[in-house]
């Protein structure tokens, strides 16, 4: 639970300081630029508020590694959601207000998720886990895409050490492998999910474990 917040507050935090003029350059989504991925935060956010208020009272289906369901190929934006996306960050015109709607909303899934029980479970997506386990799923999602906001942009703070290393093993438990010791936790998370390539060197280190890569998260 202190993970998720921990993230999620650097993350809105990082989004508050990116200046605007920097909403029109690309972010580490391929194809989106920094305010299409800010757009998606505001969505994730309000799928945090939904999912928390979405009680279940049968068994969990999924932890927080078995809740990420893999892809065989990398996002080409034809999905309707994602080929939306662009199109909606466009329509709020001015990045003030694209900041604000996720201070608004983002603030209010931090508040709900500090209120939340963990022990309770929710539903979503057909799923049904543990508010602990969704929220920690969720230190993933948000240290991903803290690290797609600031791929070009070096002056922009970037997720707190500890939750870079919390995703790094929750990839780690997703892939059934570890990543090996010479890798930082951002390469390890950026290479792992595709959103760069290895260098020879680490395909090298990374052994047997470079065939399972990369994880598309979905």
């Amino acid at each position: 639970m202190d993970l998720f917040s921990r993230s999620w507050t650097a993350l809105l935090t990082a989004v508050a300081d990116t200046p605007d003029e920097d909403f029109e350059r690309p972010s580490g989504c391929t194809g989106w630029l920094v305010r299409d991925l800010v757009c998606h935060l505001v969505i994730d956010a309000q799928d945090v508020l939904i999912t928390l208020v979405t009680p279940a009272d049968t068994e969990p289906t999924v932890d927080a590694a078995t809740y990420w369901d893999l892809a065989d190929a990398p996002p080409t934006g034809e999905d309707p959601l994602d080929a939306l996306i662009p199109r909606l960050a466009a329509a709020y015109g001015e990045p003030r207000w694209l900041k604000f709607h996720l201070d608004d909303v983002g603030s209010a899934a931090g508040r709900a998720a500090g209120l939340a029980d963990p022990a309770a479970r929710v539903s979503t997506q057909d799923k049904v886990l543990t508010v602990a386990d969704y929220l920690s799923a969720y230190v993933l999602e948000a240290t991903l895409h803290h690290l797609d906001l600031i791929a070009h942009l070096p002056a922009v703070a970037g997720p707190p050490a500890e939750t870079l290393a919390a995703a790094r093993t929750a990839l780690e438990r997703i892939a059934g492998a570890e990543f090996p010791a010479s890798l930082a936790d951002t390469d390890a998370l950026r290479i792992g999910t595709g959103r760069r390539t290895p260098t020879a060197a680490e395909t090298a280190a990374l052994g047997d474990m470079a065939a399972k890569l990369p994880l598309i998260l979905g």
